[in-house]
């Protein structure tokens, strides 16, 4: 019985890196404690990854399009490549399918990566990131920091305690079949 979680996507801020307010400093970029550990764990296993990042400051004009780009460069220069990235720019006003809580990004990840929304699991730190997932199909789990409200954390079918505990859960959950 191999497997079936084949990627696991990770929101940006607040789950792979410190969240800082519309960033467009590399500088500013601090991997979580457990980031690089918890990856490693996947990439040794042959299991893509990819980021699904909401960046409502550029619809805002609080940073640019370069910056984030640039942002996102640092957290590859710390954490390693990640397989897809998936970048919405739009404001929460803007009606985008692909902003979370819409499963928009999930599915393009998914689609760039050729694999179906039941082979993926999403990490992220608040309900839109499992919203997003929920909708698309994909499994979801809940790392709640100092931003994630109590309701959420209660919502949340499966929460952990930091990154690497979501990711040896979805290891987990990947190697049985329900």
């Amino acid at each position: 019985m191999g497997l079936d979680i084949k990627a696991v996507l990770f929101d940006r801020d607040g789950t792979l890196i410190k969240d800082v307010p519309y960033n467009g400093d590399p500088e500013r970029v601090v991997p979580v404690p457990t980031a690089a550990h918890a990856l490693e764990m996947l990439r040794t296993r042959g299991i893509r990854t990819g980021v699904v990042t909401n960046q409502s400051g550029v619809a805002r004009k609080l940073i640019t399009p370069e910056q984030v780009s640039r942002v996102n460069a640092r957290v590859e220069q710390l954490l390693g490549t990640f397989d897809t990235w998936q970048v919405c720019p739009h404001g929460s006003d803007d009606g985008c399918p692909c902003r979370k809580p819409a499963p928009g990004m999930v599915f393009a990840a998914c689609a760039a990566l050729g694999l179906t929304t039941d082979q993926v699991v999403v990490i992220g730190d608040i309900e839109s990131d499992m919203a997003a997932a929920r909708t698309a199909g994909a499994r979801a789990v809940l790392v709640p920091t100092e931003v994630t409200r109590v309701e959420e954390i209660e919502r949340a079918e499966v929460t952990a305690s930091d990154l690497q505990a979501a990711v040896e859960w979805a290891l987990w959950s990947g190697s049985r079949h329900d």
